[in-house]
């Protein structure tokens, strides 16, 4: 008998920047595949980046180089990404909350 092994997918990683006073547009600065995409990962988390999870995004953005800004037809979506970021920046500085400062 012939059994299939289950496919896995490799899980990919994508990391952008934006500095709205030096750029336009958010830019690529890494991404990668498997173990690299665990790297990027675990290197976001041990900085305090937010991730946000979106394969479908990924899947795109993985497709541009590095330090390439976004394309305008992905402005919309990132600019969702970055919603989500800078809200839960927001609540990690206001976290513990202290009603007495």
């Amino acid at each position: 008998m012939n059994e299939q092994q289950p496919v896995t997918k490799l899980r990919k990683a994508v990391a952008m920047k934006y500095d709205p006073l030096n750029t336009t547009a958010p830019t690529l600065i890494a991404k990668g595949q498997g173990e690299l995409a665990d790297r990027i990962l675990a290197t976001a988390k041990e900085n305090g980046v937010p991730i946000q999870e979106d394969q479908s995004l990924v899947e795109v953005l993985s497709k541009l180089d590095i330090d390439q800004e976004i394309p305008p037809e992905l402005f919309a979506v990132v600019a969702e990404i970055l919603s989500f970021v800078y809200r839960a920046d927001r609540k990690a500085r206001e976290w513990p909350y202290d009603p007495e400062s």
